[in-house]
């Protein structure tokens, strides 16, 4: 689909000109002389890119630019500025709108086609191109190849001359270029070499085309950088032959998408308090194709670049108020523009001036009274050098980024291998855990059975015959065998409710509350407990792990209400964000809000009262199963006023802590 540009000028000459230019370059030209007419084919028609002269007959250029900005399905398009305003400043308002571009007249037609395809390009997705280039100076010879390479698929491009050529390629950037050995101006070899120093154009094959029968003719050309030979004499298969071989061969890896061809359009900036000399550079410059914007000081240089960049700064060394040192010293300092080229020219015809000017941060340094053609050739060459400093600086990025990756997958790969050791050798150590636990089962508790067997025996047999320091040295072997196989089975416990998987059913929690209770009391008949039971309390849970969490809690209500007046157990829900929190309330010893964060520890004991005998695994053992359901614990209590203990049994908005929360 061809681009279509809105040219929007009241000048007849301009749209005619501008109609021309864009028209030979491949775009579909729609010229207009007013804002009006340019808002009928907005309305009505596809445009790609617009050219807005800054004075029209019934609007202001920079007001309609607002408008064209304000309305999104126009707010993407492709906008030059055309105006006869050389002010900087009315070129600093019109980028600060909204302009992608800005021209002042007398423009270079060829530069102002060139940037409207270089901003249309930037705005489409990069695709494969067949696009082959033709440079030849014969017509005749010309129309016959492009047409056979026409017949064969491709999309043919034109050149008379080698200059044209390299800037059709930096505009077009053709997929191959087949170019004649002799051309007037600069000769087909020479074409070749500059394809090559240019860093977004030496990937593209190129083929040299020549009448000579020289054989030593090949090897030139080839030295020159040419991808083949084809004589003119060859037969046209030949030519597509070598036109496919080089475009299978060619190097697939395109430039940077910010890589501007060193052939493409450039802006100058020219800064001299010399109205006359300024004049004579931007007439030059011009005449080379380039974009030239002419600043009377320092400091409409530098608000320039604070709105746009350009690609080589030509500036003065004397000038009243802000001078070509500061200046210079002020461009160097920004980042952002730093890099530009910079060129000191100065009417001073010595070398402490040159000296003075490369000493502030200037790149090359020029005198006026040197020819025009010195300082086009010293603008080519800051240009080509920022392009390679630029192109090597893209190569060192990618290099680091490479290593970065390769450093990261590295990483990533050490990281999976210590993982699946640490797996290894935790699940070797969850083995050996399994055989220390059945151990304690078998072997450890087995013998304490018998002692505590035979320790009762001998007190019920043999009670008479043994005097009293016997008979309290064998209670305390009995009590402490009894109270070693509570603390096996214990840790037992804990070691279940830790590696256990969880499996999860509905339980009627209410229902089995009151049966633990129950249980419980069997071991101390002559108590009275009031328990509070709240009815219909459900839950999703592991219904072993639900028992043996219950049964931990509740003992342990039972145990520190042994001295209450009115002992009483209270057991409950309530929700709470969104969760269910249930509660089991007591009103007994309770604990000191200072050492409550070793409630939930493995051995951690806050009452050493005989009363309140215990192993100190109970609470462990609850913590874990609540953190097996992914839910949370925590509890609240004082000394004498008994204690609440909160748990949630589902998967939590709030992650359980590595030590439970307690509020004493």
């Amino acid at each position: 689909m061809t681009d279509r540009v809105l040219i929007v000028d009241d000048s007849l000459t301009v749209r005619m000109d501008l109609a021309s230019a864009f028209e030979a370059g491949g775009f579909e030209p729609v010229p207009c002389a007013t804002a009006a007419e340019a808002r009928r084919v907005l309305a009505n028609d596809r445009v790609d890119v617009v050219v807005l002269d800054v004075m029209l007959p019934d609007a202001d250029g920079i007001e309609f630019l607002q408008e064209l900005r304000a309305c999104p399905e126009h707010d993407a398009k492709a906008i030059l500025m055309l105006s006869t305003e050389a002010d900087v400043k009315d070129r600093v308002r019109g980028l600060r709108t909204g302009a992608d571009e800005y021209v002042g007249k007398p423009y270079d037609a060829g530069y102002v086609v060139a940037k409207a395809r270089q901003l249309r390009r930037s705005r489409l997705p990069a695709s494969v191109s067949t696009t082959v280039l033709l440079i030849d100076d014969s017509l005749t010879f010309r129309s016959e190849l492009q047409h056979t390479l026409q017949a064969a698929g491709y999309t043919i491009l034109t050149a008379a001359d080698g200059e044209e050529g390299l800037r059709i390629a930096a505009d077009r950037r053709p997929a191959a270029i087949i170019v004649d050995g002799v051309l007037p101006g600069i000769d087909g070899a020479t074409v070749i070499r500059r394809v090559r120093l240019d860093t977004a154009l030496r990937g593209v094959p190129c083929l040299l085309l020549t009448a000579s029968t020289d054989r030593d003719a090949e090897l030139r050309v080839l030295d020159a950088g040419a991808d083949a030979f084809v004589r003119k004499e060859d037969d046209m298969t030949v030519v597509l032959a070598r036109l496919a071989a080089v475009l299978r061969q060619a190097d697939t890896d395109a430039p940077a998408a910010g890589t501007v061809s060193l052939h493409g359009p450039k802006k100058i900036l020219a800064v001299d308090d010399s109205t006359t000399f300024l004049q004579a550079i931007g007439s030059s410059l011009r005449d080379e194709g380039y974009e030239v914007v002419l600043a009377q000081s320092g400091q409409e240089a530098l608000d320039l670049l604070a709105a746009q960049t350009v690609d080589c700064i030509l500036l003065d060394l004397l000038m009243p108020g802000l001078d070509g040192r500061e200046t210079c010293q002020r461009i160097k300092a920004v980042p952002a523009v730093r890099d530009i080229p910079l060129i000191m020219m100065t009417a001073v015809d010595d070398a402490e001036a040159m000296l003075d000017g490369l000493s502030v941060g200037a790149d090359d340094y020029i005198r006026k009274s040197d020819e025009m053609e010195v300082l086009r050739a010293r603008v080519r060459a800051q240009i080509r050098r920022k392009q390679f400093q630029d192109e090597n600086r893209r190569i060192r990025e990618e290099l680091l980024r490479r290593d970065l990756e390769a450093a990261e997958a590295r990483a990533a790969r050490q990281l999976a291998e210590t993982r699946a050791a640490l797996v290894d050798e935790l699940q070797q150590k969850n083995n050996e855990l399994e055989a220390f636990s059945y151990s304690v089962s078998h072997d450890l508790r087995s013998p304490l059975n018998v002692v505590e067997v035979l320790s009762t025996t001998l007190m019920e047999d043999y009670a008479d015959r043994l005097d009293d320091t016997a008979r309290h040295q064998l209670q305390l072997v009995h009590s402490a065998a009894t109270r070693m196989i509570d603390l096996v089975n214990a840790l037992l416990q804990l070691s279940q409710a830790t590696r256990a998987g969880v499996t999860r059913h509905r339980v009627d929690l209410s229902a089995l509350v009151r049966e633990v209770v129950e249980e419980l009391s069997q071991a101390e008949p002559d108590r009275a407990i009031t328990l509070v039971v709240q009815d219909g309390m459900v839950a999703e849970v592991d219904p072993g792990l639900i028992r043996v969490l219950m049964v931990n809690l509740l003992a342990n209500a039972v145990k520190f209400t042994r001295r209450a007046d009115s002992p009483t157990i209270v057991v409950g829900s309530r929700r709470e964000n969104d969760d269910t929190v249930y509660f089991v309330q007591d009103n007994g010893a309770g604990f000191e809000a200072g050492s409550a964060a070793l409630l939930f520890r493995p051995f951690s004991r806050l009452h050493n009262d005989p009363v309140f005998p215990g192993t100190g695994i109970g609470l462990a053992t609850v913590y874990r199963i609540v953190d097996r359901h992914t839910g949370r614990i925590w509890a609240e209590g004082a000394t004498g006023r008994g204690a609440t203990f909160y748990f949630t049994v589902e998967p939590s908005r709030t992650p359980q802590p590595e030590e439970p929360q307690v509020v004493g």
